[in-house]
């Protein structure tokens, strides 16, 4: 096996092959061939999927240490890399070198984290990540500004970063088999993203209205459960309960008038520099700090009737599930709502989802 490798790696170095398929070679570690020489320089597209691989990173032992590298961080020119079906635990960062890159699957793995260097990847456009050990994802991932098409299925994550809702070219986004009890209050509100896959996730009860009118599958989700794992803000409407994302510090009712200070402050500074808030470093960490400059770089949510940033608190209102474009939705399998996000008590009075 291993000189049927070698000759597969050194007949692509010499004929310059833009494609090297090593699918099914039961690898236990990157080859380092494909490092040498100028040759694989031009691979475009490199597909290892049902290989046994634990890690992408390397070694060798020279007279003073051992010297750590990353194997693939200088195949710059790949545009396609498939690396499912293996055991990998760790990618390393170098991943945010190949900044040609428009297709990463990572699917069937065994990752718990992938590195921030991924929001590196400017060209991305196809991000496979399903059945791995997730627990969340980065958030530089939204700087990906060309990826299209996220699939995050059968994870373990809790919840979803806001900052994925600033993805500008986002189109289909499915996160089925996880243990999410809240979405973004933002999710939705692009344009550009049209389906939404959440089913299966049964601490999940209400959706963002943004939502409303997309392609949703939500089958099995809002199923009873007993007790949360995650102890989260909540609201109830009639025998609902809807949590709420773990930043919200406060929900507001119709008889709430007056706003607290702090979203009154956030609110002013964000219209006073909403056109420097493209650049944090305005404002320095001795007028405001870090945490707080980076909520106003990406507030909670933006009001889904009147687009007013929110902050600190909400003023959700529920309304049940009817008619809109659902992906396989078993009515009877799914209790979930959709739930508007208001910035104040007018805004909770005046808002209708079907106007």
């Amino acid at each position: 096996m291993a000189s049927e490798l070698c000759k597969t790696i050194s007949v692509a170095r010499l004929e310059k092959h833009k494609n090297l398929f090593l699918n099914y070679r039961n690898l236990h570690h990157f080859p380092l061939e494909l490092l040498k020489d100028e040759g694989l320089q031009y691979l475009e597209r490199l597909y290892m999927k049902r290989n046994s691989l634990t890690t992408l990173v390397q070694y060798y032992i020279t007279l003073q240490k051992i010297i750590y590298t990353c194997a693939i961080g200088s195949l710059v020119k790949l545009q396609c890399l498939d690396l499912s079906d293996n055991a990998l635990e760790i990618v390393c960062p170098e991943i945010g070198h190949l900044r040609a890159l428009r297709h990463l699957r990572l699917a069937n793995n065994q990752l718990q984290f992938l590195p921030p260097e991924v929001g590196d990847l400017k060209e991305l456009q196809t991000l496979d990540i399903s059945t791995n050990r997730l627990l969340t994802l980065p958030e530089r991932l939204h700087m990906c500004l060309s990826l299209q098409y996220l699939t995050v299925d059968r994870n373990r994550l809790w919840y979803v970063p806001r900052h994925l809702c600033q993805l500008p070219s986002l189109n289909e986004l499915s996160m089925a088999g996880n243990r999410l009890a809240f979405l973004p209050l933002d999710l939705g509100r692009s344009r550009e993203l049209q389906y939404v896959y959440v089913d299966n996730n049964i601490h999940l009860k209400g959706l963002p209205s943004y939502l409303y009118n997309k392609v949703i599958g939500c089958s099995g989700c809002g199923a009873p459960i007993q007790v949360s794992e995650v102890k989260l803000l909540s609201f109830s409407s009639g025998q609902r309960t809807v949590f709420l994302p773990a930043e919200v510090k406060a929900i507001g009712t119709e008889h709430d008038h007056v706003l607290p200070l702090q979203e009154l402050a956030m609110r002013s500074l964000y219209h006073t520099y909403h056109s420097l808030l493209k650049d944090l470093n305005f404002l320095s960490p001795i007028s405001l700090p870090r945490s707080l400059l980076e909520l106003l770089h990406c507030p909670l949510g933006h009001c889904h009737r009147c687009s007013e940033p929110m902050f600190t608190i909400v003023y959700p209102k529920l309304f049940p599930l009817r008619e809109t474009p659902m992906a396989g939705l078993h009515q009877w399998r799914t209790t979930v709502s959709f739930v508007a996000y208001c910035c104040s008590t007018q805004c909770l009075q005046t808002f209708d989802l079907l106007s």
